[in-house]
């Protein structure tokens, strides 16, 4: 069944992206010419006349698209944060749990998650799921990303004067918008600190969130941490959690090693003596944390229209 899908907002960082990422898919993909991109009648009416419509815009414009659609057949995939803890919509993290990959398939509306909250979620709702990690944990989440998480205008911005300064912390006012899709996604009661930063490098992301073990369940270990998200994350093709590192010799992270591709590493590192656990991800900021996350979800939606189509 061939599906016809239709970007708005195709010229933008993850639109882009996505585009190259469907070049060789099995879908029919339809753009607006240069001179209609911005003209809300044309928008309106393709956004209508399509299967499934896939939104890469900033969050204003992303609630009035969805405002526009009139045609109830009209599935959507918004990759803003407009709609992330909106009633009615699926988060479209597949490894969130078991049925989470059912639940996308057959959503009309799913809300792509943020490329932090991919990294936080994935590392934490599995440790909040089995009791390990109490839901009002007093948690402080670091993560550092490629510039190019400051949007094309953003990076392209930073290439034309000569590159990103070292390393530059935002998010200083810790209301951080990717807060309460941790918070709700993750299992918390208690909001989290999160202090995000830009390298000067274009794409990828290391976050890291810190524990320790006095504060956890009694039956927390770094054993039973790591064992807790290889069990969640065995049958994933896309989420690998390293082996756990012996003492005094875990691997630096790189947060580049991922660009280009939907995985995303997970990793535990621990110290005995201090009793201390640091929780890692690396993934690139436009694949698993954007345009890749699209595509895994556009896909099991399509495999729910085809199975529809033949029945």
């Amino acid at each position: 069944m061939d599906l016809q899908l239709f970007i708005d907002g195709d010229q933008g960082t993850t639109g882009l992206d996505l585009r190259n990422r469907l070049r060789d898919r099995a879908f029919q993909l339809r753009t607006l010419p240069a001179e209609l991109r911005k003209d809300p009648a044309a928008r309106r009416a393709a956004l209508n006349d399509c299967d499934i419509a896939i939104l890469c815009l900033p969050d204003a414009a992303a609630r009035e698209a969805v405002a526009w659609i009139e045609n109830p057949a009209v599935r959507v995939i918004d990759a803003s944060s407009a709609h992330r803890t909106s009633p009615g919509w699926i988060y479209g993290l597949p490894e969130l749990d078991a049925g989470q990959p059912q639940r996308i398939a057959q959503a009309q509306r799913v809300t792509n998650p943020g490329c932090y909250p991919t990294a936080a979620v994935a590392l934490l709702r599995p440790l909040t799921d089995a009791g390990l990690l109490p839901p009002d944990y007093p948690l402080a989440i670091h993560a550092v990303s490629g510039y190019s998480g400051k949007g094309r205008a953003g990076a392209e911005e930073i290439e034309a004067t000569g590159g990103a300064p070292s390393l530059q912390v935002y998010g200083l006012d810790l209301q951080h918008k990717h807060v309460p899709e941790i918070q709700a996604y993750a299992g918390l009661t208690a909001p989290p600190i999160f202090v995000p930063a830009y390298g000067s490098y274009r794409q990828g992301i290391v976050l890291t969130i810190a524990l320790h073990l006095r504060l956890l369940a009694a039956d927390a270990s770094p054993a039973r941490i790591h064992e807790c998200l290889s069990e969640r994350y065995r049958a994933s093709e896309d989420v690998h959690v390293l082996p756990l590192a012996a003492e005094g010799a875990a691997p630096g992270l790189d947060p580049q090693i991922h660009n280009g591709t939907n995985a995303m590493s997970l990793s535990v590192a621990a110290n005995a003596r201090t009793g201390q656990v640091l929780l890692c991800a690396v993934l690139d900021n436009l694949g698993k944390g954007a345009a890749g996350a699209a595509v895994q979800n556009l896909e099991l939606m399509a495999g729910a229209e085809a199975t529809a189509s033949q029945t």
